[in-house]
């Protein structure tokens, strides 16, 4: 049967060597597919020639002949000229002769095909023209130490260790890579084929091949290095086990949560649903939960670096930085029973229940920053938890201060009885001597003489004492005795009115002079107060004051109503930084826009005290219209307002209100209100936990990877303000961001291995990782549509002196284990590697005018020519080869 010309078969592949694209196969329709019969294949191939040479077609023709597993073909091509050529293959699939596992036996079988009446070839010397070309590969990642991890599994095998767990003495490629906490990825890069080429020499015995064969690839002429990748590493069949996997899996958790109002439904088995969940949604047992618990409450004494390796573009998504709680519970959350709803509700009631005990047991949270601030930048959730974090902090400091308070009672009491006696009895008795004449004295020191004979109503007086302790000693606290003040109802009077005005005048709490600023009815510098900080608000505090100055409008007497435990704190403060200090002057500082003035008062502070005094006073000037209104709820606070220092005051924040109310938030919160932030604080931690990873200067990762997160930050914002519906569009868009998502990890993946294996050489990586990158952009939807994206990558690199010795080093030796299940039979090695495969082309070549064709040829053929062409392939174990004269033998060596 004539077969019409079929794609390239890898039987006649070694043809191309002889320019040969196109052929012709001629075969039996019988059961073997060969021609047994020598004569009949020789006649078969004779009449096609005249038929083809009749059409002048210049395809080759061959006869499968011999038994099938040989693969053996003879062959015959007309040349156009007077030349016609014959091949003829073979292979040797088994038991290869050693004589033709070495350059020497290959050489002396090509020259027995025309030197047919010499018996010792190595005797005499034919000008063989050679060209050589040896393939090394780099092992497999799985094949390091095989034997090793074998004996390994075995011991494991007698010990308790859970199913499926790879051995932990074997370590794996990514093991330094930031997504190694989370999963272990395959290597895309599976290894190399580096081609050795040498340059086309003249061999004219066979001591000269035998020196060849001990050559080192270095001396090659050309090493070319060509990437073995994973298979399907182009594919988006989802087939592979990474963030993006999982975060697809929560994407469908998030579409799930809307079918329940609360958490708890979704673990209850009251809730109707709870057969289809329980049937398909798996909770993993409680020693993973614990362990998954413990790894997030592991209390860190060193907080880490939130803002440490964070992409540029990271806080455009409203999530929680990486290395916070939040984010690690979303990130165990993707691995946790599958990432379904059922499993993240469990997490979630025991990670709220952690939370609790935290709170109640006054400890601190971990992974939060409790330095006074939140970021409103990140997700609610987040922002709740370190406001948690600082009123347990504020929670701590009140505790410790109340028990130093009972722990001093004991060792205070003697001291507290002595004070009283004092303060009680001696005091009052003192106080009018000090303001009496010299012959009054005597008898008011016999009344001190006295203290004895009243020690029967002294212990009275101290109990009562003792419960006031905490209070200040001031003048009104000489009041407790009525029987002194109404001995010395005078001059008690007297002494109390002014050491009152003593204490008032005292300034407390200053940070200093504002300026030159004067107060206006003092002529004194006015002092700024230390004052306490605003209490901390989340955004949705926030949102509830923008939404009542929406409704009722903005004014301001409502602005104070909201502010007024902050106000009133800020006045108390001024009036104890500023004795005699009206409204105005908190006015002229807390809020200079009220305050306006008729003449500019001279600024800067002075330095000089007579300069000082030279300063205008009292300022000119009057409060604006709005505080200049009757009934003015500022003025009000002002004069409600006590003389107070901030140390003195009332904490304007009260840890334990705000702490039970962000409980009852994260307690209480809806499924979905939980899953938006779960979906964008996992997008962004895992972006950020990729973004960690180090791969060089390839430009174009860097660009994907900017491209990512503006991609995520648009996608997310319906999630972040509170849009989405069940019904809503952008699951799909969630959807498809993930499988954008999974390009982008797949191509970090293999940059980072690039990276690893050509740190010395980077351009290496960047020209792979460049190749590949624009064969994998038709995959990704960027490319043009008609590009066949499955088309296999196939990359050739060309690799320069300087290059050649990093390359050379990923062939290292062969560990003992793995030697004696090689038997080094070929030469040329690389590193104790021998070739995988070894392709060498022989040719002769002779002048037509020296041959029995001179005399019939015409004269343009009167020059050298090609006579013998025999090419072969393989390896110790699998040889093949093609000869080709002008009628040419081939013989196929695998």
């Amino acid at each position: 049967m004539l077969q019409k010309s079929i794609p390239w078969s890898t039987t006649l592949k070694s043809a191309l060597c002889f320019g040969v694209k196109e052929f012709l196969v001629i075969s039996p329709q019988s059961a073997s597919g060969v021609v047994l019969d020598a004569p009949e294949a020789t006649k078969l191939l004779s009449a096609v020639s005249i038929a083809l040479a009749n059409c002048s077609s210049l395809w080759p023709a061959f006869v499968p002949v011999h038994d099938p597993s040989r693969k053996a073909f003879i062959g015959i091509q007309n040349m156009g000229t007077i030349f016609m050529r014959r091949f003829e293959a073979d292979r040797i699939g088994s038991q290869v002769p050693i004589k033709f596992m070495h350059l020497e036996g290959l050489y002396e079988l090509f020259v027995s095909k025309f030197a047919y009446c010499m018996s010792d070839h190595s005797m005499h010397l034919f000008r063989v023209h050679l060209l050589m070309k040896l393939t090394y590969q780099t092992l497999p990642n799985d094949e390091d130490n095989y034997d090793d991890i074998q004996e390994a599994d075995t011991e494991s095998a007698k010990s308790e260790t859970s199913p499926g767990c790879d051995n932990p003495n074997r370590k794996h490629w990514d093991d330094d890579c930031p997504w190694n906490e989370w999963y272990s990825a395959e290597d895309p890069v599976m290894g190399f084929d580096l081609v050795v080429t040498w340059s086309e020499k003249v061999v004219e015995s066979s001591l000269e091949m035998a020196e060849m064969e001990n050559a080192s690839p270095h001396e090659a002429e050309k090493w070319i290095l060509a990437p073995n990748l994973y298979p399907n590493l182009d594919s988006s069949k989802g087939d592979r086990i990474g963030f993006a996997s999982q975060l697809h899996l929560l994407v469908n958790a998030l579409e799930m949560s809307f079918e329940a109002p609360f958490i708890e439904d979704f673990v209850s088995v009251e809730n109707p649903g709870s057969d289809n969940l329980e049937s398909t949604m798996v909770i993993p047992p409680p020693t993973v939960l614990d362990r998954v618990l413990k790894d997030l409450f592991l209390e860190d004494p060193q907080l880490p670096d939130f803002a440490k390796d964070e992409h540029k573009s990271s806080r455009a998504i409203k999530g929680a930085p990486v290395e916070s709680l939040f984010a690690q519970f979303c990130l165990h959350s993707l691995w946790f029973g599958n990432c379904n709803i059922r499993a993240i509700s469990v997490l979630w009631i025991e990670f709220v229940r952690e939370i609790r005990w935290h709170w109640e047991e006054s400890q601190p949270l971990p992974k939060i920053p409790a330095n006074g601030s939140i970021d409103l930048a990140t997700c609610l959730i987040n922002q709740k938890l370190q406001m948690l974090a600082i009123c347990i902090g504020k929670k701590r400091e009140l505790n410790e201060e109340f028990e130093d308070c009972i722990g001093t009672k004991d060792n205070a009491s003697a001291n507290m009885e002595v004070i009283a006696t004092f303060c009680l009895v001696l005091v009052p008795l003192l106080l009018p001597v000090l303001f009496v004449t010299d012959s009054e004295q005597g008898e008011k020191m016999q009344e001190v003489n006295k203290v004895g004979d009243e020690s029967s109503s002294f212990h009275a007086q101290s109990q009562a004492f003792d419960e006031k302790r905490d209070s200040l000693l001031t003048p009104e606290g000489f009041n407790g005795s009525k029987t002194v003040e109404s001995k010395f109802s005078a001059n008690a009077q007297d002494v109390h009115s002014a050491d009152k005005s003593t204490l008032d005048s005292i300034r407390r709490g200053s940070a200093g002079p504002v300026g030159s600023m004067k107060l206006l009815k003092l002529c004194q510098s006015l002092h700024a107060p230390f004052t306490q900080s605003a209490p901390l608000m989340t955004e949705d505090m926030h949102e509830e004051r923008l939404h009542a100055i929406e409704t009722f409008g903005f004014s301001c007497n409502f602005s104070a109503q909201l502010e007024r435990e902050t106000l009133s704190s800020d006045m108390s403060a001024f009036k104890a930084a500023n004795p005699g200090a009206v409204f105005e002057d908190f006015i002229r500082w807390y809020s200079p826009r009220d305050w306006e003035n008729d003449e500019s008062e001279a600024k800067g502070p002075s330095t000089d005290l007579t300069e000082g005094m030279n300063v205008d006073w009292p300022p000119q000037g009057r409060l604006s219209r709005r505080m200049s209104e009757s009934g003015n709820f500022w003025r009000k606070i002002w004069d409600e307002a006590p003389i107070l220092p901030a140390s003195e005051q009332k904490p304007l924040l009260d840890p334990n209100r705000e702490g039970e109310k962000i409980l009852h938030y994260l307690e209480t919160m809806q499924p979905h209100q939980l899953l938006e932030q779960m979906v964008c604080t996992a997008f962004r931690a895992s972006a950020d936990t990729l973004n960690q990873t180090n791969y060089g200067s390839l430009k174009e990762m860097d660009t994907k990877m900017d491209q990512l997160y503006l991609t995520m930050a648009s996608t997310l914002r319906p999630l972040q303000v509170n849009l989405l519906s069940n019904t809503s569009d952008t699951i799909e868009d969630l959807q498809r961001l993930c499988v954008v998502f999974e390009h982008v990890e797949k191509l970090l993946i293999l940059a980072a291995s690039l990276h690893r294996r050509f740190r010395q050489v980077p351009q290496i990586s960047e020209a792979i990782f460049s190749n590949y990158y624009n064969f994998y952009l038709p995959t990704m939807g960027i490319g043009l549509a008609d590009v066949d994206t499955q088309k296999e990558f196939d990359m050739k690199l060309q690799l320069s002196q300087n290059e050649r010795q990093v390359v050379s080093n990923m062939f290292t030796p062969p560990t003992a284990n793995q030697s004696w299940r090689k038997v080094l039979s070929m030469g040329n090695h690389l590193n104790g590697h021998e070739p995988i495969l070894r392709e060498i082309i022989f040719s002769m070549h002779d002048n037509a005018s020296d041959n029995h064709y001179a005399s019939s040829s015409p004269r343009d053929y009167q020059q050298d020519t090609e006579t013998y062409r025999m090419y072969t392939c393989g390896t110790s174990n699998d040889l093949r080869g093609l000869l080709s004269p002008l009628r040419m033998l081939a013989i196929e060596c695998h």
